[in-house]
C-alpha cells in the first residue's frame, strides 16, 4: 500500500469517527468535516457556479447546512468525502435549476440569457487565456456537464441522472462546451 492510499485509508477513517461523533450531536466533529473538506468541496462549487465566489461561497454553505441535516442518510458504503462530494453537486444543480425557472417566470430567455440568469459574470471584451476563465463564460449547461465529467470524473449517465438530461444531451452539451473552451482560448 503507497503512502497516499494509507493516508486516503486514514482519512477515511478519521472522517467516520467524526461522522459518528457528529451524528450524536457532536458540533465541533462535524466542524473538523467542515475544515477537512471545505476547500475541495468550494473548487467544485465555484467550478459549477461558473466562478461566481459569493454564489460559490452560498453552495458551500448550503452544502454544508444539508451534509449535517441528512448526516444521518450517510450509511459508510463510501468514503465521507464521495458523499459530500456528490451532495454538493446536487445542491449546485438544483440551485441553479431553481434560478434558472426564477429567470423563465421573470422574462423570456435568449441565447445569453441563461449565463446571466444562473449568476455567471458577464466577460467584457478582450482576450482571455486562462481556463477557468474560460470555463466560466460557457453555458451553464454546458459548463455543468463539462465540470462533472472532465474536471470530476462523473460519467454521462450519473451526469443525467444529476442533471436531469438525457445521456445524449449529456455528450452533446459536452462537445459544446469543449468546442467553445477551445475557441474563448484561442481569441
Amino acid at each position: 500500500m503507497s503512502w497516499h492510499e494509507t493516508d486516503a485509508v486514514h482519512d477515511g477513517d478519521e472522517d467516520l469517527q467524526l461522522v459518528v461523533l457528529a451524528r450524536g450531536g457532536d458540533v465541533q466533529a462535524f466542524e473538523q468535516l467542515y475544515r477537512r473538506h471545505r476547500d475541495r468541496i468550494y473548487g467544485l462549487v465555484w467550478r459549477l457556479c461558473g466562478g461566481d465566489s459569493a454564489l460559490a461561497e452560498d453552495m458551500l454553505q448550503e452544502a454544508f447546512v444539508r451534509a449535517w441535516q441528512k448526516l444521518d442518510s450517510f450509511r459508510g458504503e463510501s468514503r465521507f468525502f464521495t458523499w459530500l462530494h456528490r451532495l454538493s453537486v446536487n445542491v449546485a444543480l438544483s440551485d441553479r435549476r431553481s434560478r434558472v425557472r426564477r429567470a423563465r417566470f421573470e422574462s423570456p430567455m435568449e441565447e445569453e440569457a441563461e449565463r446571466t440568469a444562473v449568476g455567471a459574470r458577464d466577460v467584457t471584451a478582450g482576450k482571455r487565456a486562462d481556463l477557468e476563465q474560460a470555463i466560466a463564460q460557457l453555458p451553464e449547461r454546458a459548463r455543468a456537464v463539462l465540470v462533472l465529467h472532465d474536471v470530476e470524473g462523473y460519467g454521462h449517465a450519473e451526469i443525467g441522472q444529476m442533471t436531469g438530461m438525457a445521456e445524449g444531451s449529456s455528450k452533446a452539451q459536452l462537445h459544446r462546451a469543449r468546442k467553445l473552451v477551445r475557441q474563448l482560448l484561442e481569441a
